[in-house]
């Protein structure tokens, strides 16, 4: 009688279990702000983190830094920004307005809410690099790491954003 084993694979080792639930303990929160201001809303943004978080289990405990989650969760929030705009696109070939939900507008202060409209407005490089910037309170060498840019063109990238958002909000960016 032949019998095939059936390789399993072997659990993570506890200190790469322990660095993981250590980095989401401390860290969790500011990831999940990060992600609402890059995608927008509070449930979407859990759900990038915890998907990061998810997909971070059996990696190498040297690998596990904050800024290598940082990158995790800004890769994830682009993937998701992909895939709403492909969904935006196919809704708005049905329907000319899209109107965000009456809960969404409430939940969100007036100006607040307009400040993150026009943050949503700005190009995708750009809305990275202020929120990087003045949410992170990230260097300008840092962000560079993380985008995968140079400082120079963070420097740039960050300024235009800015002169941006002051004529969009009429000077009071």
């Amino acid at each position: 009688m032949n019998v095939d084993i059936v390789a399993r694979a072997s659990p993570p080792p506890a200190d790469a279990a322990d660095a993981v639930a250590g980095l989401y303990r401390e860290h969790r929160l500011a990831l999940v702000r990060l992600a609402l201001l890059l995608v927008g809303d509070r449930e979407s943004a859990e759900d990038v983190v915890q998907d990061v978080f998810s997909r971070l289990h059996g990696r190498s405990p040297a690998a596990l830094t904050l800024a290598y989650v940082r990158v995790c969760v800004l890769n994830a929030s682009r993937s998701l920004l992909r895939r709403r705009s492909v969904a935006a696109r196919a809704i708005l070939r049905r329907r000319d307005d899209p109107v965000d939900s009456a809960e969404t507008i409430a939940l969100l202060g007036e100006s607040r809410q307009e400040m993150l409209t026009a943050l949503g407005r700005l190009p995708r490089r750009q809305r990275e690099v202020l929120v990087l910037r003045y949410y992170l309170d990230l260097s300008d060498a840092d962000i560079a790491e993380a985008t995968r840019l140079r400082q120079s063109t963070v420097r740039s990238t960050a300024s235009r954003a800015l002169e941006r958002l002051e004529r969009e909000l009429g000077g009071r960016a």
